[in-house]
């Protein structure tokens, strides 16, 4: 899968998820999840969607260097998204 599929994949998943209104197609890789309406609550139902999404299975734990858009697409691709 591309960085270009999984984008647009997240971009639908933090849709769902996101509390805060954003024009998701203006989400890049260089997007900074914290700044896409994600608190500490909102970012674990994003954990669970994004796992849900991808087919993949990670701790919570395992996120915490993720911080952009791009970050989590990397991730993606070491747990084989």
């Amino acid at each position: 899968m591309t960085n270009e599929e999984i984008l647009q994949r997240l971009r639908q998943v933090m849709k769902r998820t996101s509390q805060q209104k954003t024009e998701w197609e203006g989400v890049t890789e260089a997007s900074a999840i914290a700044g896409l309406g994600f608190d500490s609550l909102a970012v674990l139902d994003l954990i669970y969607d994004v796992q849900q999404e991808f087919g993949v299975e990670f701790d919570a734990e395992e996120m915490t260097r993720v911080k952009t858009v791009g970050d989590l697409i990397a991730f993606l691709k070491t747990k084989g998204a």
